[in-house]
C-alpha cells in the first residue's frame, strides 16, 4: 500500500538515509541543476523528486521570494506580549486544555513543541520543555508572534498546511529554509464550524531525530476533537441566543427569522427561511436574497446576531433610521430618516453610547458612561427626555434603548473586525471616535477600538491594511505599522517611498526622545 504524500515517514523509512536524499534534492533545487546532479539530463520543469505537497510548497516559497539560505528567519511581527493578548481573545484559546489533554503525553515523550498558529500562520502558543523552546527560538526564530506562513518561512508544516488546507507533516530537508532542515513537524489546519474558514494550524515540531510516522494522524485527530468541541459550543451558543432573543420575532405572522452573521439561520418559526441565507452585511442593514428580494437585519447587541425580515415596496424599514457617523475629523453626522439633524455634542456622545451599548444601559450606567463619578442620574434623564423629542421614534419611552434602525460607522468598523475582515475594517475607519469627546465611556471605546483594529493590521500582513491603517490620523505616527507596510510592500509599488521615508522620520524622532 502506497502512503500517502502528505506523510514524511513511515515505520520502514531510515530517517538519516533519507534526510541525505532531501538535501541533495534540495541543493539541486535551490541552485537550478537538473535533478539527479550535474550529468543528469536538463528538466524544463525543475521539480525536485520529491511528495508532490513539498514540490509545489517549494515552488510557492521561491517564488514569494523566501531566501533558502535561512539568513532572514521568520519575521517576528508582533512583539510576545502582543501575541499573548492575541491568543487569549483567540477562538482555539478556549480548546487550549483539550489540545494539552490530547498532545501532552506524546509531546512529552518525543521531545516535541505543542504549538498553535491563526489563520495567517503567525505563531499564537507554543508549550514545551524550556530547553527545547530556547533552541526553537535561537535557530529559526519558531517564537511567539513570529509568521511562519510559507511567504515568511518557506516550506513548513504550519505555513505548508494553510497554504494547501490540508494536514502535512514536513521531515529535514523538506523545510525550505536551511536553519529549519534540522527540525521535523507535523501541522493540521482547524475549520471554524460556523463559517467554514480557517481558524489556525495545530502542529507538533521537535529535532530530526525525533521524527515519528504518527505525529500526524496525531494532530489530525486532535484538530478534528477541537472542531468537534468548538461545533458543541456553537450549538450551545444557538440555543442561548434563540432563547435570549427569540421574542423579538414578533408574531409568527411577520415571518422574521433569527439569523447569525455568517448567515445561518438560527430561528423560523414559519420555516420561511432557507437554512442559510447570504452572509449578513457587517452591522446589519438592507442586503439582498439569493432569490433577489431584499431583506433587511436589525442587530442585535454585540453578538453578531441579526433579526431578519423581507422586505416589501417601497422598501421602507417600518421604524425609523439613525445614520451616525462619529469616526474621524469631520464634524458628526446625524440623520433620522434621510434628514439631516443638528445635535449638541452632548447629545451626540449620548446617541454614541447608546449604540455601542444598545439595550444594556440604566440611569445610573449611562450617567457613569457619560459625566464619571461627577455626574447624577437626574441629569441622564432629562437629557433623555430631550433626545426623545429630538428623535421622535427612535427612543425608547422612559427607557434607555434604541427603538429605531441604526447604521453607523463605529459600529460597522466593529462589526468587520468581529468577522476578521481586517482590511475592509481597516478601510472603513477614518479616524478616532469622537476625537474631541472627554466623556469616559467614549474614551475608553475609542481607545478600545484603536487598540483593536492596531493589533488586527499589525498582526495581518496585509499592505492594503497596513496602507489604510497608516494613512488615519490614529495610525500616522505608528512605527512599528510603518514597518510592516515597508516589508510587506513590492519593491516596485509606488507607495514604497513614502513608507521608507515615514519609517526614517519616526525612527529619528523616536532617537530624539531617547536622548532627550
Amino acid at each position: 500500500m502506497s502512503r500517502s504524500p502528505w506523510v514524511a515517514v513511515d515505520a520502514a523509512t531510515i530517517p538519516a538515509k533519507l534526510a541525505r536524499e532531501l538535501r541533495d534534492a534540495w541543493e539541486d533545487f535551490v541552485e537550478d541543476r537538473p535533478q539527479g546532479g550535474d550529468d543528469a539530463a536538463a528538466s524544463p520543469i525543475r521539480v525536485p523528486p520529491i511528495r508532490v505537497p513539498i514540490a509545489d510548497s517549494w515552488l510557492r516559497s521561491r517564488d514569494a521570494g523566501v531566501d533558502p539560505s535561512g539568513r532572514q528567519a521568520a519575521p517576528s511581527i508582533v512583539e510576545h506580549h502582543g501575541a499573548r493578548a492575541m491568543w487569549d481573545a483567540h477562538p482555539l484559546a478556549s480548546a487550549a486544555p483539550l489540545i494539552v489533554h490530547c498532545m501532552a503525553e506524546a509531546s512529552l515523550e518525543a521531545d516535541h513543541l505543542m504549538v498553535v498558529s491563526d489563520a495567517d500562520g503567525m505563531l499564537l502558543s507554543i508549550r514545551g520543555s524550556a530547553r527545547l523552546r530556547s533552541r526553537a527560538a535561537d535557530e529559526m526564530n519558531f517564537v511567539e508572534g513570529a509568521l511562519w506562513s510559507e511567504s515568511g518561512a518557506g516550506t513548513n508544516a504550519v505555513g505548508t498546511a494553510l497554504a494547501a488546507e490540508h494536514a502535512v507533516q514536513v521531515f529535514a530537508a523538506e523545510h525550505f529554509t536551511e536553519p529549519v532542515q534540522r527540525w521535523t513537524c507535523a501541522a493540521a489546519p482547524v475549520t471554524d464550524p460556523d463559517t467554514g474558514r480557517l481558524l489556525g494550524v495545530i502542529d507538533l515540531t521537535g529535532d530530526i531525530s525525533g521524527v515519528n510516522p504518527f505525529s500526524l494522524s496525531l494532530v489530525m485527530a486532535t484538530a478534528r476533537a477541537v472542531e468537534e468541541f468548538l461545533r458543541g459550543r456553537l450549538r450551545d451558543r444557538d440555543d442561548h441566543l434563540r432563547s435570549r432573543y427569540g421574542g423579538l420575532l414578533g408574531p409568527e405572522s411577520a415571518g422574521a427569522a433569527l439569523v447569525a452573521g455568517s448567515g445561518r439561520v438560527l430561528l423560523d418559526p414559519r420555516q420561511r427561511w432557507s437554512a442559510a441565507v447570504a452572509s449578513i452585511p457587517a452591522g446589519g442593514g438592507m442586503f439582498a436574497l439569493p432569490s433577489g428580494a431584499t431583506a433587511i437585519a436589525e442587530p442585535i447587541e454585540d453578538d453578531d446576531v441579526y433579526v431578519v425580515r423581507l422586505l416589501r415596496p417601497p422598501f421602507r424599514p417600518a421604524r425609523p433610521l439613525i445614520e451616525l457617523r462619529v469616526l474621524g475629523d469631520d464634524a458628526p453626522q446625524v440623520r433620522l430618516d434621510g434628514t439631516p439633524l443638528h445635535l449638541r455634542p452632548r447629545h451626540i456622545e449620548l446617541l454614541t453610547l447608546l449604540v455601542l451599548h444598545r439595550g444594556r444601559l440604566s440611569a445610573n450606567l449611562l450617567c457613569a458612561e457619560l459625566y464619571g463619578d461627577a455626574g447624577h442620574p437626574a441629569s441622564i434623564r432629562v437629557e433623555m427626555s430631550r433626545l426623545r423629542r429630538l428623535l421622535p421614534g427612535a427612543v425608547e419611552p422612559g427607557g434607555y434603548r434604541l427603538t429605531c434602525e441604526v447604521n453607523s460607522d463605529v459600529k460597522h468598523v466593529r462589526a468587520l473586525l468581529g468577522r476578521n475582515a481586517v482590511r475592509d475594517a481597516a478601510a472603513a475607519y477614518s479616524g478616532p471616535l469622537l476625537a474631541d469627546s472627554y466623556a469616559p465611556g467614549i474614551v475608553r471605546a475609542r481607545a478600545e477600538l484603536d487598540d483593536w483594529l492596531r493589533q488586527a493590521v499589525v498582526a495581518s500582513e496585509d499592505a492594503d491594511a497596513l496602507w489604510a491603517w497608516v494613512r488615519s490620523p490614529s495610525g500616522a505616527d505608528d512605527l512599528l505599522a510603518w514597518r510592516r507596510l515597508l516589508a510587506a510592500l513590492d519593491y516596485t509599488d509606488p507607495r514604497r517611498s513614502l513608507a521608507v521615508a515615514r519609517t526614517a522620520a519616526l525612527r529619528r524622532s523616536s532617537l530624539v526622545v531617547a536622548d532627550m
